[in-house]
């Protein structure tokens, strides 16, 4: 099983490295739009009770926890272009020297931009224009989360990053080797409910957290928020790259 879940990820790194660059891009953008319709989802639902949750911590997190997936979800079953899925996805690739480490950087740079458009996209147009956290106990719920991930030191950012990718890019590699869609959405839900609740930081989702949190008042800086997802991007590429994607290749790629 593992040893066919890595030739899968390494023919899917080479395919995604290759992809046309207009392509590549507008897979990128819907993939930063599920991603925040994954986190809109998860604020809706998961702070929706606040004087029940005040008293039961554990609720807010959990029902968080199951609604984030969806978007992990989507993004597999659509083939769209994840900047932290393919942190891993593409170094079997490199490994078995399919693709070069230009390909990589080029596809991670404009993954990681056009998450960020899609991201913003969702932001700007889907929960602001739409009015969705205009209220509390959204609006204070946003601006709490923003401004909690934003007042993170440096350190503590990055070692969150490194928990966030291992777990997005363990689902991602559980996904490739289920066979049915319900095998692939249990595959994307238990590992990335694990990485919400534990509360660990992505970069991508950030890019739909902090900027939503801004826009209706959080206080929360330029500065500081390209410094979160700056830090948390190194953490998401050590989680994936090194922690799944490079060691599972070591240990479980066919021997020649």
């Amino acid at each position: 099983m593992q040893t066919e879940i890595i030739a899968t990820a390494a023919k899917v790194g080479t395919d995604k490295a290759t992809r046309p660059l207009g392509r590549l891009f507008m897979l990128s953008v819907l993939a930063g739009a599920f991603v925040s319709l994954g986190g809109l989802l998860s604020l809706i639902l998961g702070y929706g009770f606040p004087e029940f949750s005040a008293a039961n911590p554990g609720l807010q997190k959990l029902l968080s926890a199951l609604a984030f997936p969806i978007g992990l979800f989507l993004i597999v079953m659509f083939g769209a272009d994840l900047f932290t899925g393919n942190n891993a996805l593409l170094i079997p690739a490199v490994n078995e020297r399919r693709i070069g480490a230009w390909h990589v950087v080029r596809n991670w740079v404009l993954v990681w931009l056009g998450n960020f458009a899609g991201a913003l996209l969702f932001t700007i147009v889907l929960t602001i224009f739409s009015g969705l956290v205009d209220a509390d106990p959204y609006r204070s719920a946003i601006c709490r989360i923003a401004e909690t991930k934003a007042a993170l030191d440096p350190f503590t950012t990055l070692c969150r990053g490194i928990g966030a990718n291992w777990c997005v890019c363990l689902a991602v590699w559980l996904a490739i080797g289920a066979k049915t869609m319900g095998g692939k959405a249990l595959a994307c839900w238990i590992p990335v409910a694990a990485f919400v609740a534990l509360g660990y930081e992505h970069c991508i989702a950030n890019m739909f957290f902090i900027p939503c949190g801004m826009l209706v008042g959080a206080d929360v800086s330029m500065m500081q928020l390209f410094m979160n997802l700056s830090v948390a991007t190194v953490g998401n590429i050590i989680g994936g790259a090194l922690m799944v994607g490079h060691l599972f290749h070591r240990l479980y790629g066919a021997r020649k």
